[in-house]
């Protein structure tokens, strides 16, 4: 259990929020096994908030997605973020673990909202017609999450949010590649429907019946291709970040892009299966990712504006930035990086043995 108090210079009353870490890591588990796995190489002092963060993610997710009603769930999760920005948030776990991290570190009430919209977006069946409006769906869900994340590692500067909300998208979109057929079998489409019409494909007649050929193969390449973009714009923004945070957003970014090499190597078919990469080739992703603590970090030749599905993300945290934020440490069990990367080994053994176990 952890007692934290809100500070009561952040405009909220001081209030202590107990509240269970390991039923949020419980949470965090469920939701992206790679990102998960990979936050694990966090600094230890970055590790609850993040979990914390996920926790309320995911439970946000399948309030909206699973209930009988998703805009009454909506209306519902708005209350509790009312509430948690209030510093007066319910009994449950995450919440009050989201409560402390909201005001410890000043993230904007705007990002939280835009993830939500997401969320909505999928349960209402949203079409998107072309790649803009996928990268825009892929902001709420994901680039959103980057930018919270990288104002917790202390990193708030335009580029900052930029890079990270772009990296997001591009996660967002390896995500929607492999999951062609699982999202197609739940009604779901998030091929823009224009790539459709360009070759002269009935969207919704595929997705009554989706069968994998060379059209899809050739769609989910595309999708890919704007991914490995996004990936290497992505890839600026470890130069923004503390150099202890770096080892983990590039052990995601490559384990996630390596997750669309794979599905490439195994002809683009995410219709009748979905792609795992495999423990060895993670942990040696890892050992890669473990040199951006020491390696000078790339910089851009030229200045890099927003993609713009996520610009309003960086003029939301330019808007509602708090100065007042500030970080204090977290009480958690201190382990060396090789501590971590050996506990990992444990981990991507588990989760593999998951995703290959049918659902």
């Amino acid at each position: 259990m952890s007692n934290l108090l809100l500070d009561p210079s952040l405009n909220s009353p001081p209030v202590s929020l107990p509240y269970d870490l390991e039923a949020c890591t419980e949470l965090m588990r469920g939701g992206s096994k790679s990102f998960f796995a990979a936050s694990r190489l966090l600094p230890v002092r970055l590790r609850p908030p993040a979990i914390a963060l996920y926790a309320f993610c995911r439970l946000a997710d399948d309030a909206i997605d699973e209930g009988d009603d998703p805009v009454l769930a909506m209306a519902d999760l708005k209350s509790r973020l009312a509430a948690i920005y209030a510093g007066r948030p319910g009994a449950e776990d995450a919440d009050r673990a989201l409560t402390i991290v909201v005001h410890r570190y000043g993230i904007p009430i705007g990002l939280l909202e835009a993830l939500l919209d997401g969320f909505l977006w999928d349960s209402q069946g949203r079409r998107y017609e072309n790649l803009a409006d996928v990268e825009a769906y892929g902001a709420r869900v994901a680039g959103t999450v980057g930018a919270m994340m990288s104002i917790i590692m202390g990193a708030s500067t335009d580029t900052a949010i930029a890079r990270a909300s772009e990296l997001g998208v591009a996660m967002q979109l390896t995500n929607i590649a492999r999951d062609v057929g699982t999202d197609a079998r739940m009604g779901r489409l998030y091929i823009p429907r224009a790539w459709f019409r360009e070759i002269g494909m009935d969207a919704d007649a595929w997705l009554a019946n989706p069968v994998f050929d060379s059209r899809i193969a050739g769609f989910t390449q595309r999708l890919l291709l704007r991914a490995d973009a996004l990936y290497r714009r992505g890839e600026f923004g470890l130069a923004e970040l503390p150099w202890d945070c770096r080892p983990a957003i590039q052990a995601a970014r490559l384990v996630y892009a390596e997750i669309g090499k794979q599905l490439e190597r195994e002809g683009l078919d995410s219709v009748n299966h979905r792609t795992v990469v495999s423990t060895a080739r993670k942990l040696a992703l890892l050992a890669r990712a473990a040199t951006a603590a020491v390696k000078a970090p790339t910089v851009p030749d030229v200045t890099l504006s927003p993609v713009p599905a996520i610009h309003y993300l960086v003029d939301i945290v330019s808007r509602e930035r708090n100065p007042l934020a500030h970080e204090k440490p977290w009480t958690v069990p201190v382990r060396s990086f090789d501590e971590r990367v050996v506990w990992m080994v444990e981990l991507f053994s588990r989760l593999e043995q998951r995703e290959r176990t049918p659902r």
